[in-house]
């Protein structure tokens, strides 16, 4: 399985998306696709833990070398866990505010003495075949990303970077710009100063800079990665589908639209 905490460490660039449907079918798709990881999003999605470890299953049958990991629904110790135990290699938590928000989360993704994560049997070491492994590898393997989604974590960037165990950020553009009173103004200076703020935050912390291209527009992915961004969210399987749809049929419609007006149009015949 692709560590993808290391890969980013050693300064390549990640490209992966989101899982909102629940669909492991949907899941095991987009791994084989080529994703280098698929984030199942437990935040605003359905997904609870039991469904989440068979998405996670999902994404390593589609492509062994993809990386599941998770979207958390926040700072939760017992939940964090459970999702790690089920298989995430990796977690995204939302709303990370402080730099208190930041040692929570370290402290229930990492085993002692870096964190105090239990240990437990689980599909994560093999059901209890691998406790030992798996402890020993855990602390290193697993990626640490905060999500930074609100104007008082960008307040506070560089005291949250400075929290050790924290390997990357991810900007959540639609909750960041809501939290600023310009919701979905993308392309607001209020916006792109705060985006450019985190961005000059993680590359004086060594951080991996991220971002969420909502739409799926590889225009905009390719433009956030020639800024510096390097672990990048290409849409998700929702608003993929709905693209491909509305797109097909509102193309289908105004063909058969226009040749049914032409179908239907009478004709004056000014000949005998």
């Amino acid at each position: 399985m692709r560590n993808l905490r290391s890969t980013l460490r050693s300064g390549h660039t990640v490209v992966g998306t989101w899982c909102n449907s629940g669909s492991p079918i949907i899941a095991e798709l987009m791994a084989a696709s080529g994703f280098d990881f698929v984030c199942v999003d437990a935040e605003h999605s359905a997904v609870d833990v039991p469904q989440a470890q068979s998405l996670f299953q999902a994404v390593v049958a589609g492509n062994p070398d993809c990386a599941p990991i998770v979207r958390l629904h926040g700072v939760d110790y017992a939940l964090v866990k459970r999702y790690l135990d089920a298989g995430a290699r990796g977690v995204v938590c939302p709303l990370i505010n402080t730099r208190q928000d930041a040692e929570l989360l370290v402290s229930a993704v990492k085993y002692p003495p870096e964190g105090r994560r239990g240990v437990g049997f689980c599909r994560a070491n093999n059901f209890g075949l691998r406790v030992g492994d798996e402890f020993k590898v855990a602390n290193q393997e697993i990626l640490t990303a905060v999500q930074i989604e609100h104007i008082e974590g960008v307040r506070n960037i560089r005291d949250i970077l400075s929290v050790p165990g924290i390997d990357a950020v991810f900007i959540g553009p639609y909750d960041l710009t809501a939290s600023m009173g310009i919701t979905a103004q993308f392309d607001h200076p209020d916006y792109l100063k705060a985006r450019d703020e985190i961005l000059k935050a993680c590359q004086e912390k060594g951080i991996v800079p991220g971002i969420h291209v909502v739409q799926p527009n590889t225009d905009e992915l390719i433009a956030r990665a020639n800024e510096g961004y390097r672990f990048l969210a290409y849409s998700l399987d929702i608003t993929m589908l709905l693209h491909t749809c509305a797109t097909g049929v509102g193309k289908l419609k105004g063909v058969l639209a226009h040749r049914d007006l032409e179908k239907n149009t009478p004709r004056h015949d000014h000949g005998e």
